[in-house]
């Protein structure tokens, strides 16, 4: 019974020995957590497990010192920067302290378990100058800077298609940066610069909704066709509308307006006709040509530029004639312009015919304007502006009266020009007509063409205001 009872008390004094054994153990574990990192402890994906923040801070600036960031670009571009090349330092801080406060060191057995990650941010000072020059010395850099190009229309004869984009080679300097120092400060060993977007990208790409809506209006636009029917067709149609258009940087669809106004302005120079030499027959069968005048075919390009956008703009499909100045027009676009109605004043022979339709209704003999400066009746082709009954003529003051140099009335006034006051009347002054009389000084008119009052009469009576007025040699 003795022996059974000194037996029990050995085996509680063995089981009470081991109990304290394992308490004081955990304690003493505990209390070197209290200064050590629990196990399974990864800073910054290092493992740190059982060590001081003293040894961990150690670790930490061996690695600053021999810190290097591998720069990878396009075209397998490499590079290697290292921490020496631009002062790299590392900045004591209390962050790896703060890590062992806030862990609990009684619960040592438990991250034997469990893994406790912890990312810091290490504090690096550097010399900002020598960063700079080191990423301007970078492959990526100093490479031939292709800048990209975003996705846009483009006509391939037939109609607008996206034009893909292209990346190109160009690096945005302040991104590069921002990512290069971001990859230091986190201690990062590599940097891929197309997946951190360090390149320059194109504003669109093939699968921009704004590209595809431009691409469609463009295309919409081509719909359009315009035909001018001048001495034969003059279309504009995709052909030419597709030069006339471009996206501008928001990809809006634009007018090259300067592009329209250079073929309207190469379309009025070609069909314009005013003041141009015409070659015609007389009705006496002489060759001869005019220069000059007031009458003839002009292209208002101003208005002209605003109804062809227009037109365009609205998909016209249309024949119309173009935009002309207030009397710009003619009678027909085949030359002579004036067509088959029209006065020829003949100044050599001193005779005019008026013709309609092709058929001589009316000539006579005429007296036209003393062949001096002041007085010669202007050569050129021109036409009725103005038909009056009993006006009254008034040429330019005479300086030395101050008075009209005449005033004269007449029966039948038909305007040719509105500056120089030039017409058709009747002179009943005139004693006889044709011949040389212009010649005779004080006998050839001011300019104007003399008719026998009957003539001057019948003319009057036939003619309309517009009708051309062809006066040559």
């Amino acid at each position: 019974m003795a022996e059974q009872k000194k037996n029990t008390r050995k085996i509680y004094f063995i089981i009470g020995s081991i109990l304290c054994l394992f308490i004081l153990s955990y304690i003493g574990i505990s209390l070197f957590f209290t200064k050590h990192f629990l196990f399974n402890t990864e800073i910054n994906s290092q493992n740190f497990s059982a060590k001081t923040a003293a040894h961990a801070e150690k670790v930490l600036k061996k690695q600053v010192q021999e810190y290097e960031l591998t720069i990878l670009g396009k075209n397998n571009q490499t590079d290697i920067m290292k921490g020496s090349d631009i002062s790299l330092v590392y900045k004591e801080n209390d962050q790896l302290k703060n890590i062992l406060k806030k862990q609990n060191a009684f619960s040592w057995p438990l991250s034997l378990f469990s893994k406790k990650s912890a990312s810091i941010s290490i504090d690096l000072d550097y010399n900002k100058e020598a960063l700079d020059r080191e990423i301007n010395s970078l492959k990526a850099v100093t490479v031939e800077q292709t800048q990209p190009k975003s996705a846009q229309p483009k006509f391939d004869k037939t109609q607008f298609v996206i034009e893909p984009e292209v990346y190109g080679t160009a690096v945005d300097k302040d991104r590069l940066k921002e990512r290069i120092l971001s990859s230091i400060m986190k201690f990062d060993s590599k940097i891929n610069l197309e997946k951190e977007k360090c390149y320059a990208v194109p504003a669109f790409t093939s699968d921009s909704d704004l590209v595809k809506q431009a691409c469609s209006q463009m295309n919409q636009y081509c719909e359009a066709s315009i035909t001018y029917p001048m001495n034969g067709p003059v279309v504009v149609d995709k052909a030419l509308i597709s030069k006339w258009l471009k996206v501008d940087d928001k990809m809006n669809v634009m007018f090259h307006d300067d592009a329209v106004r250079q073929w309207l302005s190469e379309f009025g120079d070609q069909y314009d006709t005013v003041g141009t030499t015409r070659t015609f027959t007389t009705p006496t069968g002489k060759s001869t040509s005019v220069s000059g005048g007031t009458y003839g075919w002009s292209i208002d390009e101003d208005t002209e530029f605003e109804k062809l956008k227009s037109s365009i703009q609205n998909k016209e499909v249309v024949t119309r004639e173009p935009a002309y100045y207030i009397g710009g027009v003619a009678a027909s676009h085949t030359m002579p312009d004036w067509g088959n109605t029209y006065v020829d004043v003949d100044l050599s022979e001193q005779h005019m015919w008026y013709l309609k339709d092709g058929a001589i209704v009316l000539e006579t003999d005429v007296v036209t304007g003393e062949p001096i400066p002041e007085k010669i009746t202007p050569e050129g082709t021109f036409s009725i502006q103005d038909k009056k009954q009993n006006e009254v003529l008034v040429g330019s003051i005479n300086p030395s009266t101050g008075k009209p140099s005449y005033e004269t009335q007449v029966s039948y006034w038909m305007r040719i020009t509105w500056d120089t006051g030039i017409g058709l009347h009747d002179a009943t002054w005139q004693s006889s007509f044709g011949g040389t009389r212009n010649q005779i000084p004080d006998v050839g008119s001011h300019g104007c063409i003399n008719m026998p009052i009957d003539q001057a009469a019948a003319l009057y009576h036939m003619i309309e205001v517009g009708t051309p007025v062809v006066v040559h040699y």
